[in-house]
């Protein structure tokens, strides 16, 4: 453990991750907390912050980028017959607190605040666990609540106009190299066909790591991902595909990713069997 303002993950005492809790960001990249670096086991960098080409990129964590209007992603808000507008219209997310803080792991409590004041509370739940000699899991929760009295809905630019930007919920933004990773499902290769499908699981196989996505819930399971490897390499879910998603005053919408994190590039069959060990058949 660290001070107050950040948390050190480790697996058998190693360290995998620094999760900082109250960053301090410029407004227009919507702070938040983060994840990073997060590292494999033999210590290979597997996230990336505030990366030149995006700098509201910030490691891992949740990030939505219209939430009723308002941005809790960071930079330009897509807006229907503009394009990608700067607006002031970012929002943060604020740590209320922790319920649990372990050296493996962590629950921790958010308020999602932005012009109006508080829109959503969220339980966040974090965990690691070791797998194997040379991967372990990431076990990421979130559980966003309306706290308002008038109903909210979460939307992304796919749904405010610009096709194949469905972003917005967990994300991940992996470490840029020279080439590109390698994108693949259990069923099909190649970034084209993976984004923008549901699939059990997609991977990211760079130079020496791997990473492999899993939805560990029904809900998270129809939800389509959203990937990125030849722009820059990046997961995440994707809360609003084809419409936005409506969160009712008082009703919580939660989603469940265990990510494995592995030293090599691991092919379909390694993949889908680390998945199982991580989240179960």
């Amino acid at each position: 453990m660290t001070s107050d303002d950040s948390t050190v993950l480790r697996v058998a005492g190693r360290p995998v991750g620094r999760y900082v809790t109250r960053p301090e960001l410029p407004h227009r990249l919507s702070p938040r907390p983060y994840l990073h670096p997060v590292t494999t086991l033999a210590g290979t960098a597997v996230t990336e912050l505030s990366p030149a080409d995006h700098t509201h990129h910030l490691g891992v964590g949740v990030a939505v980028p219209d939430v009723e209007g308002h941005n809790f992603w960071g930079g330009r808000t897509y807006v229907r017959g503009r394009g990608s507008t700067e607006l002031d219209n970012h929002g943060v997310q604020r740590h209320a607190g922790f319920q649990l803080r372990d050296p493996d792991g962590f629950v921790q409590e958010l308020r999602w605040i932005a012009a109006p004041g508080e829109l959503l509370r969220e339980r966040r739940t974090v965990a690691a666990a070791a797998l194997t000699d040379t991967a372990w899991a990431l076990d990421f929760t979130f559980s966003l609540t309306n706290v308002t009295d008038n109903p909210l809905s979460v939307g992304s630019p796919a749904t405010n106009g610009r096709a194949g930007a469905a972003y917005g919920g967990f994300f991940w933004r992996a470490r840029k190299e020279q080439a590109a990773p390698e994108a693949f499902t259990a069923r099909a290769e190649g970034e084209e066909a993976v984004h923008g499908r549901p699939a059990d699981w997609v991977a990211l196989a760079g130079a020496g790591w791997t990473l492999v996505f899993a939805g560990a819930t029904a809900a998270t399971r129809r939800d389509p991902w959203f990937v990125r490897a030849t722009e820059y390499p990046g997961v995440g879910s994707s809360l609003a595909h084809d419409a936005r998603l409506p969160v009712p005053p008082g009703e919580t919408v939660v989603r469940r990713v265990v990510t494995v994190v592995a030293d090599g590039r691991l092919g379909r069959d390694d993949a889908a069997a680390l998945v199982r060990k991580a989240v179960g058949p």
